[in-house]
């Protein structure tokens, strides 16, 4: 299995995610550049966090046009993976790999802070293996995370079970005092239908190495390799 991380002009957590990748959980990763469409053979696309092109438009708007995305949609459409963590969830809304869109946070205010994620289903690579009694805590930093979709797309993520996290509390309960910006339903991570492409706000590279006294993040990703591995062994 080979992981790519895409590097956009004001990406800043793709040095994060390659560290974890990489160092963390030794895995075969490379660096791909925005204005390459060359995916390098990579199995599994990562859409880091940061500022993709300043935001200057509408977070992911721009990023979305980058050379590199045509062939990042090739690949989803194809059943390849992506994964998108914070700017890289905006970029994968506004290439219309997944539904809904990421608005500004309820306060107009950029929150960086821990959150707490509660798993809402285990039908899914990136959520398999989590414990589904769990809080997860997972940082946070975003002026642009409130989930919204119209209800009727609403709807057909719930029927399709697409729907991965939810922020609640320290004691896994989800409520409005633990909605960190007001997305839709405390949403804070799905798939699409084809369950191949995720989208989820909060870093879990930033909470995956024992030196950061917290580790919830890497159990995300191991999820990952725990079924890939699986996948190959048959």
């Amino acid at each position: 299995m080979k992981f790519g991380v895409v590097v956009f002009p004001g990406s800043n957590c793709d040095e994060d995610m390659f560290y974890t990748l990489k160092h963390l959980l030794h895995q075969d990763t490379v660096k791909l550049w925005h204005k390459d469409r060359d995916l390098q053979n990579c199995d599994f696309i990562i859409l880091p966090g940061g500022f993709s092109y300043g935001d200057y438009l509408r977070s992911g708007a721009i990023a979305r046009f980058s050379p590199i995305m045509e062939a990042v949609i090739n690949h989803a459409q194809a059943g390849g993976y992506v994964l998108g963590i914070c700017n890289g969830f905006q970029i994968l809304t506004e290439s219309h790999l997944l539904p809904g869109a990421l608005l500004k946070n309820e306060n107009h205010q950029y929150i960086c802070k821990n959150v707490f994620l509660k798993v809402m289903t285990n039908h899914s690579l990136l959520t398999q293996t989590l414990d589904r009694d769990k809080a997860y805590k997972i940082p946070i930093g975003h002026g642009e995370g409130r989930f919204y979709a119209p209800a009727n797309i609403l709807a057909e993520m719930k029927a399709n079970d697409q729907i991965l996290f939810k922020y609640c509390d320290e004691q896994g309960n989800i409520s409005l005092e633990a909605n960190p910006n007001g997305s839709l339903e405390n949403i804070a991570g799905i798939c699409n239908k084809e369950r191949n492409v995720f989208g989820m706000m909060p870093h879990p590279e930033r909470a995956a190495d024992t030196i950061l006294g917290n580790t919830d993040g890497k159990l995300i990703l191991e999820s990952i390799l725990t079924e890939i591995h699986a996948e190959i062994l048959g």
